[in-house]
């Protein structure tokens, strides 16, 4: 009887987890940091609503593109080094057969094992071996640079959703007050949710990001006050 344990681990969750938490978390507290320090400034209600609309579009752009470049170039250097491996399992096949028996010793093998999983490793696949102990290239964890830029270009539009709509919808005499409280509260949240996801401390999740974009907050808010309108 063949008996099928599958485990599901958290570290298979990175790659869009954090792209989506970076993305989200930024669309709040950037955004939110705009319309407060606008807002700061005894600005009206179109200056305060239009800057949280540039800040999500200008926002959302520079996730996309900042992440795309980024993996893009991770990318680029994963394919260049298994080109290199290619050519080295081509030109020197004994030579990699010995390289990956070390590796499998120096893990704690020994000699007699560690050439026979290498030798049917290297007869099942010898790229994906090198590529997966050498350097730890895994299928399914490859740099992505689309899905990474239209992650994190998505998440911050949604982050920064949230203070904006606030933003649109709270009356003027309160505007300030409900912008910070729903940004606040939305990040808590956010650190809760991600803590989760990620099998972390509850409260560390939350306190961490919670307490960045009350600073970012407090600084655009003081500089509003003292650039503002009025000055």
């Amino acid at each position: 009887m063949t008996i099928r344990h599958r485990e599901v681990h958290r570290i298979t969750r990175i790659g869009w987890l954090r792209a989506a938490v970076l993305g989200a978390n930024d669309g709040i507290v950037s955004t939110a940091s705009l319309i407060v320090g606008v807002a700061a400034a005894d600005s009206t209600r179109n200056a305060i609503v239009l800057a949280g609309v540039a800040g999500l579009v200008a926002g959302s752009a520079s996730m996309a593109a900042g992440e795309y470049v980024s993996v893009s170039s991770q990318a680029d250097t994963e394919q260049s080094d298994l080109a290199r491996e290619r050519e080295e399992l081509a030109a020197d096949p004994a030579g990699e057969l010995a390289e990956l028996t070390s590796i499998y010793m120096g893990r704690g093998l020994d000699r007699e094992v560690a050439v026979r999983v290498a030798e049917q490793l290297t007869a099942h696949d010898a790229l994906s071996a090198h590529a997966r102990e050498e350097l730890g290239i895994t299928a399914g964890m490859e740099a992505k640079p689309v899905q990474a830029a239209l992650t994190s270009a998505a998440a911050f539009a949604a982050g920064a959703m949230l203070p904006l709509t606030t933003a649109v919808t709270s009356p003027s005499s309160v505007l300030l007050a409900a912008v910070v409280a729903s940004s606040l509260f939305s990040l808590a949240l956010l650190g809760g949710v991600a803590a989760k996801i990620g099998g972390s401390k509850l409260s560390v999740g939350v306190v961490r990001v919670t307490v960045w974009g009350a600073i970012a907050m407090a600084l655009t808010a003081a500089v509003g006050r003292a650039f503002g309108v009025n000055a």
